[in-house]
């Protein structure tokens, strides 16, 4: 009989351990549903918005024609830690939807989004106005400055499909 109490509260404990770690990666809010998400209207379009090349480090980069290269090693570091919340449809999930990204945003708005979405959401206005919108803070994935291109490499290559 003891045997089975110590499965029964090993199980249970493992059970609400793993619901515990799932809910813990990305936010602190419940992922919204489908009918919440299409609801959000996540669309800027003014001038001063595209424009902006966000707070953060990277105030100038230089675009070439698309690295193919560089856009595979973008898809892998976006597959393991952008696909949780993002698509690059134009679909809302968690966050917005990446379908023409690259033509909506500067190259170093994105980069500094990536790389430290704290600080953008705190001071840059179009960051604010997504984060009001889809109820959900960018999380930090600690993508470095290189990774962070390769993404964004990643993410023109998708656009100019």
């Amino acid at each position: 009989m003891r045997h089975l109490i110590y499965n029964f509260t090993f199980r249970s404990l493992t059970l609400i351990g793993v619901i515990l770690l799932f809910n813990a990666c990305g936010s602190k809010t419940n992922t919204p549903d489908k009918a919440q998400v299409q609801a959000a209207n996540v669309v800027i379009d003014t001038k001063a918005y595209n424009d902006s090349k966000g707070v953060g480090k990277f105030t100038e980069v230089k675009l070439e024609v698309i690295d193919p290269a560089k856009a595979d090693l973008g898809k892998v570091v976006f597959s393991t830690k952008c696909t949780t919340c993002h698509k690059l449809s134009a679909e809302k999930f968690v966050g917005p939807g990446l379908e023409g990204v690259t033509q909506r945003r500067t190259p170093e708005w994105i980069m500094n989004m990536i790389t430290n979405p704290e600080l953008m959401m705190k001071s840059d206005p179009v960051a604010k106005k997504l984060y009001e919108e889809m109820l959900t803070p960018m999380a930090n994935q600690n993508i470095g400055d290189e990774d962070a291109r390769n993404i964004l490499e990643y993410l023109r290559q998708n656009d100019n499909k």
